[in-house]
């Protein structure tokens, strides 16, 4: 009984080329989301931490405008859960699913046992004794 050698082939041409261009799109758009993301960081913090070193240095800084620049930082913090939906297909799908605003009409709502289990490695006894726990 002879099994057959299959030497690997090179993909096709154009199967190669389209399989280049999903990734290279891909690839792309996580360039464009984590550009925008670390840009959006440094506008917001740099002049805070510029400021703070200054600060230490001279004491010349006015609390008002250390505690504007405070503020655009936080700022930062608000804008990623907008920016994530925006460029992230799963992200948008997860969110979707837990947020009542976003949720299809007839699909149902995750219990916390459903949730906790999902991320856990621990199999069926431990849903027994959670659901026992709760």
């Amino acid at each position: 009984l002879q099994v057959p050698c299959v030497l690997s082939q090179p993909m096709a041409g154009s199967e190669s080329r389209r399989f280049t261009n999903k990734h290279s799109k891909k690839a792309l758009k996580a360039s464009l989301t984590l550009g925008i993301l670390l840009g959006m960081f440094f506008v917001a913090w740099l002049p805070f931490f510029i400021t703070n070193m200054t600060q230490a240095a001279c004491g010349c800084v006015p609390a008002g405008f250390f505690d504007v620049l405070t503020w655009l930082g936080y700022c930062n913090s608000t804008m990623n859960p907008i920016i994530y939906p925006l460029f992230m297909r799963d992200f948008k799908r997860a969110m979707g699913k837990f947020l009542p605003c976003c949720r299809r009409s007839g699909e149902p709502r995750p219990s916390a046992i459903s949730l906790s289990m999902r991320n856990s490695n621990s199999g069926a006894r431990a849903a027994t004794s959670l659901k026992n726990v709760l």
